[in-house]
C-alpha cells in the first residue's frame, strides 16, 4: 500500500487521525531554520512545528518511532538551537528521546576554510519512541576491530565447525553498528534537501518490520517512499509542493 497526499501535512494528518490511522514509524526531515529554498512559500515557524509534533504523537502507534532528521542554522555566529527545542517539545508531548544519532554527510562542499569555526558536516537524527519500543532490528555491519589478530586462535566446536576464540571470547566478523552513520549524499537534482536512500533504508530496517506502516509528512521527492516500496513496508507520504509531489509519484510508480 502506497498512499500519497498533495497538501498541507497538518490538514492531512488531521484527516488521517480522524479516520483512525496509526503509523508504526515516521521518517522525515522538516524544512528546518529555512536553510533551503523551496518552490513554495512555506511558513515554517515554532507554532507550525509544535503542531506537527503534537499530531505525530496522536498518529503514532504505542511503541512506534519517529526519526526526525534536522540541523541548525548559524546566524551572526550563533547556532539557533532549534533542533534541541524541538527535541525537548517531543518529550513534552509524551515521546521518549530514545537516541540522538548523527548523520555524518562525509564531506564539505564549500570552497575554502571557515575563518571562525570548523565546517559542519552532520545533521541530527533524533529517534523518539511513544512508550515502550516495539521494534529494533539491529544492523550488524560494522567490521570488528579484533576479528583477526595474534590473540585469536581457532577452536573446533562440538558440531565440528571452527570458530575464533581469544582472551575476550568468541568474536563475530561484524558487530552492531554505532549511532553515527556516515552516508554521502550526492543527489541534489530533485530536491534541495534530499537525504540518501540508504539513510531511509537503514532506519526502516532498524525500527519496523515488513508490512508496517511508515509515514513521511514532508515527503519531498519521495526517498522514504521508494525505500518502503523496496523493503515491503506500507507508506503514507504528504507533500504540499506540486512539483516535488509529481516527482515522488513518478519514482514510486517505476
Amino acid at each position: 500500500m502506497i498512499d500519497l497526499y498533495k497538501g498541507d501535512c497538518l490538514e492531512v494528518m488531521d484527516e488521517l487521525i480522524d479516520e483512525g490511522v496509526k503509523v508504526d514509524l515516521t521518517i522525515t526531515s522538516p524544512p528546518y531554520d529555512n536553510l533551503r529554498t523551496y518552490n513554495d512559500s512555506l511558513d515554517w515557524n515554532e507554532s507550525i512545528w509544535k503542531q506537527v509534533i503534537e499530531k505525530l504523537y496522536k498518529i503514532t502507534i504505542d511503541g512506534g518511532v519517529v526519526v526526525w532528521v534536522v540541523g541548525d542554522a548559524t546566524i551572526k555566529g550563533s547556532e539557533t538551537g532549534t533542533s534541541f527545542k524541538q527535541a525537548l517539545f517531543f518529550k513534552e508531548c509524551g515521546f521518549n528521546l530514545h537516541d540522538t544519532m548523527i548523520w555524518n554527510k562525509g564531506g564539505f562542499t564549500a570552497v575554502g576554510a571557515l575563518k571562525t569555526r570548523y565546517a559542519q558536516v552532520f545533521e541530527y537524527m533524533f529517534v523518539f519512541v511513544k512508550g515502550k519500543l516495539k521494534t529494533f532490528n539491529a544492523l550488524k555491519d560494522r567490521l570488528n576491530k579484533h576479528q583477526t589478530g595474534t590473540f585469536l586462535k581457532n577452536k573446533r566446536l562440538a558440531d565440528g565447525n571452527m570458530t575464533e576464540v581469544g582472551k575476550y571470547g568468541k568474536r563475530n566478523k561484524y558487530g552492531q553498528r554505532f549511532n553515527i552513520w556516515e552516508l554521502a549524499n550526492t543527489d541534489r537534482s530533485k530536491h534541495p534537501a534530499v537525504f540518501p536512500e540508504q539513510l531511509a533504508n537503514d532506519h526502516i530496517l532498524s525500527w519496523s518490520n515488513e508490512g508496517d506502516l511508515v509515514l513521511d509528512p514532508f515527503m519531498g521527492s519521495g526517498t522514504t517512499g521508494v525505500a518502503c516500496k523496496n523493503l515491503g513496508r506500507k507508506f503514507i507520504g504528504i507533500e504540499m509542493d506540486e512539483g516535488y509531489f509529481d516527482i515522488a509519484k513518478e519514482r514510486m510508480e517505476q
